[in-house]
């Protein structure tokens, strides 16, 4: 028997990982689709790719689909804490694919993994966060002579990329995967405003019918978060910059406001700007005894961890899974999931049917590179329209959904100016 490259916590759970990845994989009928054809293409074939995700039983189909389609794939977590162990076992016991991944690994194993992933001289790169192809080109520039291009899966990966793009410092094309209308609509909207709730309530058990509860950011995830909020009671107030997005929300029903008005009515506090502390210490100190404080944007800086520390009297104490208590003063804040990536770091991030096609965008625009990559720039693309068409055209067909089509007397008239009155 071939011993599968890994670093994981336990081989031995791999069963348990087996019936949640058989699980997931029954309410993700696009990726399946995709897969089957790309057992009879081969799309990847010879083709090496490093991924960087986050390792759920989700990412594990998506891992299966591009072996499926021949190529030699390895995995390392996008976040320390989302790393589900028992799908890692599953991966590397049950279906042969590399993973370099454990729940809760300091930031030295972190990138330690990355780096373990860029060694197979990867082909392809998928990214969720920028993390690996920061790394690739910081710290191991001789591999990327060998890069074809690469995918993105979320949104604050792609501002990462296209600010290495603007500086011209981006070395092969990549695609942003996020950017696509069956991605960010449905993953960021329906996936995250699920998923947060559930990561705070595993954590927390509160009710939230009543609570004042502070959304950060407005953009796709945003909304989503509040609209799951309001639906379960809550009065939900959003904070934002953009005055676009701020008058959609107020539109939308929502109280408006600066943080600074916020933080002293908030009972529960959700960021998910993409941007760093968005929560400072001001904030920190203007909050209410009990306040609840988590983030559900990508990366951990979206609150003012250090500004956090400096004010509470002593070390957090951790009463709840992922809650931790920090006094300040008289009065108790608490954080969830230590201001990492709530869904995941509290719960187990988006329903399976929710990344059936934000990984259908992963595996098609993958493929897409590898045929167009010789005529792509190094820059940063949007999924072709034709990819997002069809997997919304799947999808609905997997849900048994018609719609209508087009006469020619309307394509005639959509195509003509002289039309009117």
């Amino acid at each position: 028997m071939v011993k599968i490259p890994s670093d994981i916590k336990d081989s031995a759970l791999w069963k348990e990982g087996v019936d949640k990845i058989e699980w997931a994989r029954m309410e993700m009928p696009v990726l399946r689709k995709i897969e089957a054809d790309f057992k009879k293409n081969k799309p990847f074939k010879g083709i090496r790719m490093a991924a960087c995700l986050h390792v759920t039983t989700e990412t594990a189909n998506l891992m299966r689909c591009l072996k499926s389609g021949g190529a030699d794939v390895h995995l390392c977590a996008s976040n320390p804490l989302s790393t589900q162990d028992s799908t890692a076992a599953a991966l590397v016991e049950k279906y042969g694919i590399p993973v370099y991944a454990i729940h809760g690994e300091n930031n030295k194993v972190y990138y330690k993994h990355i780096h373990q992933v860029l060694d197979i001289k990867p082909h392809l790169t998928m990214d969720d966060g920028a993390d690996l192809v920061s790394t690739l080109h910081k710290d191991r520039k001789p591999l990327i002579k060998d890069i074809i291009g690469g995918t993105e899966e979320t949104t604050t990966g792609v501002i990462r990329l296209r600010s290495m793009a603007a500086d011209k410092a981006l070395k092969y094309p990549i695609i942003a995967v996020n950017d696509a209308m069956t991605k960010h609509f449905f993953d960021n909207r329906y996936g995250t405003g699920q998923s947060t709730i559930d990561g705070l309530l595993r954590s927390t058990n509160i009710l939230l019918s009543g609570k004042h509860f502070v959304v950060a950011g407005y953009g796709w995830c945003g909304r989503g978060l509040a609209m799951r909020a309001a639906g379960m009671g809550a009065r939900v107030i959003v904070t934002e910059i953009d005055h676009v997005k701020a008058i959609e929300a107020v539109m939308d029903g929502f109280d408006v406001m600066p943080m600074n008005d916020a933080a002293s009515i908030g009972d529960i506090f959700i960021t998910l700007a993409g941007n760093c502390n968005v929560i400072n210490g001001d904030h920190l100190k203007a909050m209410k005894n009990g306040a609840i404080v988590a983030n559900s944007g990508h990366f951990d800086s979206e609150i003012d961890l250090k500004a956090l520390n400096k004010l509470a009297k002593k070390a957090p104490r951790r009463i709840r899974h992922e809650l931790d208590e920090y006094v300040i003063g008289t009065k108790k804040i608490y954080l969830v999931a230590q201001g990492r990536l709530i869904n995941l770091a509290s719960a187990e991030g988006h329903p399976a049917s929710v990344m059936d096609m934000s990984f259908a965008n992963q595996a098609l625009c993958s493929e897409y590179m590898i045929k167009n990559a010789k005529k792509l720039k190094k820059t940063v693309y949007p999924v072709p329209l034709d990819i997002d068409n069809k997997i919304a055209a799947i999808k609905l067909d997997t849900m048994g959904i018609k719609i209508d089509k087009l006469t020619k007397e309307q394509i005639k008239y959509l195509a003509s100016w002289k039309e009117g009155t």
